[in-house]
């Protein structure tokens, strides 16, 4: 994204070489598309040398060396920010990344940022097809509104043929990411893939506003995972509620979890 170079162009005018090989992966960290040609480079060279799998942002910086990362950074193309499918579903990516890390943390995952980047890149199969093939998220979005599809899943099939979940998938077997990842963007088999696609899920149902009838089911399921969390910190960790959504949405998860909880 274009805002990750200035990003660090903002960062060497400030800090120089003091600038840390965290400094560049909190940038990483917010930008799908960054965080994915990092990944895929640093796996290139780990397949060389016959390292560890690199799970994290910080770890392909450390993979690579904060040199060639900075290299890599200002030479490579930048995306399409006026392609506003493409921005919408890149600040869902964004924000189920933050999600997860925020979620995981309260569960005390052994790696909340694995968790994390496997949340950022979920919908990597999305922001291809916005880069390059437009017409077809397009599509789908069109037989949703137009109600001839019910659900947006349904609709991805009906217009072309494949959920974009499978396609995000596809690109993880063909780029050799590590399987690690490819489990938790699954969603599927275990407590972290699970508590992965929900932090997906649920950022997809908060870009629809704090009124989105899916939130209080994505808390209970949240709470479910995390039962040392309660419901209003979970739902704290959502952006843009006030005290009126937070403790509606808090109340109507209490209510799925336990009917009789009043």
């Amino acid at each position: 994204m274009p805002r990750s170079k200035a990003r660090l162009l903002e960062l060497e005018a400030e800090k120089g070489e003091r600038l840390a090989a965290c400094d560049l992966a909190d940038i990483a960290a917010a930008d799908p598309f960054l965080c994915l040609r990092l990944l895929r480079e640093a796996e290139s060279h780990r397949a060389q040398r016959l390292g560890h799998e690199t799970t994290s942002p910080l770890g392909t910086i450390m993979q690579l060396g904060t040199d060639a990362v900075h290299k890599l950074m200002l030479e490579c193309p930048e995306t399409d920010e006026s392609n506003l499918g493409l921005a919408e579903c890149e600040a869902r990516a964004h924000l189920a990344s933050r999600l997860a890390l925020r979620w995981g943390v309260a569960r005390a995952d052994i790696s909340p940022d694995e968790v994390a980047m496997a949340a950022l890149l979920s919908e990597i199969g999305e922001l291809l097809l916005w880069s390059f093939a437009a017409e077809l998220p397009l599509a789908s979005i069109e037989a949703l509104h137009s109600g001839r599809s019910p659900r947006s899943l349904q609709a991805q099939v009906d217009t072309c043929g494949f959920r974009f979940k499978d396609l995000t998938l596809k690109c993880t077997l063909i780029w050799h990411l590590p399987s690690i990842l490819t489990q938790l963007i699954r969603g599927i088999d275990n407590t972290r893939a699970n508590l992965s696609r929900l932090c997906v899920d649920t950022a997809r149902h908060i870009s629809s506003g704090p009124d989105d009838p899916a939130l209080p089911a994505d808390i209970a399921a949240a709470k479910e995972l995390i039962p040392g969390a309660s419901l209003e910190w979970l739902t704290e960790q959502l952006p843009g509620l006030d005290e009126e959504h937070v403790s509606a949405i808090a109340l109507k998860a209490a209510d799925l979890l336990d009917p009789t909880h009043h």
